[in-house]
């Protein structure tokens, strides 16, 4: 009974990634609908945030009101930026690829750490492990930079730190957002996407994965 279940679960899962990876694609190619699915989105993750603080600071409306206002704020900014960026063709193609390697991020912490396991990273979020953070730098950094030499042909050697810096700005987002699950006692943020959760429990990581790749790239270049 219980692997029926998680056959289920994984054909969920699967189905539903097929169907974001097909609306990122298209939000690539449109900035209409980059626009649309930014403002659902953004919506969402407000939603869902809303509902974790007000599970957390049930009786601190201050607090509350407080934090929602920050995280308002951090999601506006985070899509009109993205929506700015956009415009620029060059701009927008060094989005996605960040956006790629925040993916990669999250891939390789679950393939390398259901291969390996070994000691838990911490116990704000058991699923991880050790294995699986250093399996998410790996699968950033070797993503990042074969993306980056693909559209420029050339190899450069940097672009394996920012990979690893994009991927360290994902696992704080991950740990950030669990810990606040965990605190809220719940297991996902909503149950929008099936086999997936809420949209937040997708974006965790890139709301701050995103961020770091480009506050790295400025630095380093």
């Amino acid at each position: 009974m219980e692997l029926f279940k998680t056959n289920k679960n994984l054909k969920k899962r699967i189905f539903t990634s097929i169907i974001l990876l097909t609306i990122l694609f298209l939000m690539f190619l449109d900035n209409f609908i980059l626009g649309y699915f930014l403002i659902i989105g953004g919506v969402f993750c407000l939603l869902e945030f809303f509902k974790i603080t007000s599970i957390i600071y049930n009786k601190e409306n201050y607090k509350k009101t407080f934090y929602n206002l920050l995280f308002i704020i951090f999601v506006s900014i985070f899509c009109s930026i993205l929506l700015i960026f956009s415009y620029n063709f060059s701009l927008k193609i060094f989005v996605f690829i960040i956006l790629s390697t925040c993916v990669a991020s999250d891939m390789g912490g679950f393939i390398v750490g259901k291969i390996f396991e070994g000691p838990k990273l911490t116990k704000i979020s058991p699923n991880k492990t050790i294995s699986g953070s250093i399996g998410s730098l790996l699968f950033s950094a070797i993503l990042i930079t074969t993306a980056t030499y693909y559209f420029t042909n050339n190899l450069e050697i940097k672009f394996l730190l920012i990979g690893c810096v994009v991927s360290i700005g994902c696992q704080i987002g991950d740990l950030f957002f669990s810990f606040l699950k965990r605190k809220a006692n719940l297991k996902d943020t909503g149950n929008f996407l099936p086999g997936h959760g809420g949209i937040l429990d997708r974006v965790d990581g890139i709301l701050l994965g995103i961020p770091f790749g480009f506050l790295s790239l400025y630095i380093i270049y």
